[in-house]
């Protein structure tokens, strides 16, 4: 059964550039079911990146509220954000963000590790999600000898062993060609299946019209419509 995961109210954000302020978020109210995948478009500078940042309690909205599984996150103690994020969300970005100085297998058992799982066990697991993502002769290579297509795989196997509620991917296949970038969302689709819930930001609007549903971001103001 779907249930509300991510909830925000009146949500405004705003920064500071010299005397000016700037308006990126205006007045969000969205509730986000668990079981989605969701299409975040708009051009550049829009504040797709810092919506999912705000998801993802990596900054702080200027006004509002923000639910994450039913609770307020502006409650939070540090300790308390800390094991939010830990626990329930993953987050993908563009580069990637593995490790350098770790293998493909390492990088994806550090969240299981972090989690006080046996070692061993940690590295089976996470040869078996790499098996998923279709990286088993891959599993000692380090970032640096793997493909875009390839690291962005690891990243996904990656988000596989945290098994986290929420993933955010932040322009997952800005930098891959059609065919892999639609390898790669094949992956997020499969993890809709698991009722996890993907928000993906992109400029890719082939992609986007894959999603449950999109949520256009424009003028600090967000829709939310159908394809």
């Amino acid at each position: 059964m779907n249930k509300i995961l991510i909830e925000v109210k009146k949500l405004i954000k705003n920064y500071q550039n010299n005397n000016s302020t700037i308006n990126v978020l205006n007045n969000i109210n969205l509730e986000i079911n668990s079981g989605k995948v969701i299409a975040i478009v708009g051009p550049s500078g829009s504040g797709k990146s810092t919506f999912l940042h705000l998801i993802a309690l990596l900054d702080q909205p200027t006004e509002g509220k923000i639910f994450l599984m039913g609770n307020l996150t502006s409650d939070f103690s540090e300790n308390k954000k800390n094991e939010m994020i830990k626990n329930n969300i993953s987050i993908i970005f563009q580069s990637h963000n593995l490790l350098t100085d770790f293998t493909a297998l390492e990088n994806v058992a550090i969240p299981l590790i972090i989690r006080n799982q046996n070692y061993k066990q940690s590295i089976k697991n996470a040869e078996k999600f790499l098996a998923q993502v279709k990286l088993s002769h891959r599993l000692n290579h380090f970032p640096s000898d793997l493909s875009g297509g390839e690291q962005q795989r690891v990243a996904i196997a990656r988000c596989l062993a945290a098994d986290t509620k929420i993933i955010l991917a932040d322009e997952p296949t800005g930098n891959l060609d059609s065919k892999t970038s639609n390898e790669v969302f094949s992956y997020f689709l499969k993890l809709k299946e698991k009722n996890k819930t993907i928000l993906i930001a992109t400029h890719n609007r082939e992609l986007a019209k894959k999603a449950d549903y999109t949520l256009s971001i424009s003028n600090g103001n967000i829709k939310k419509s159908y394809d």
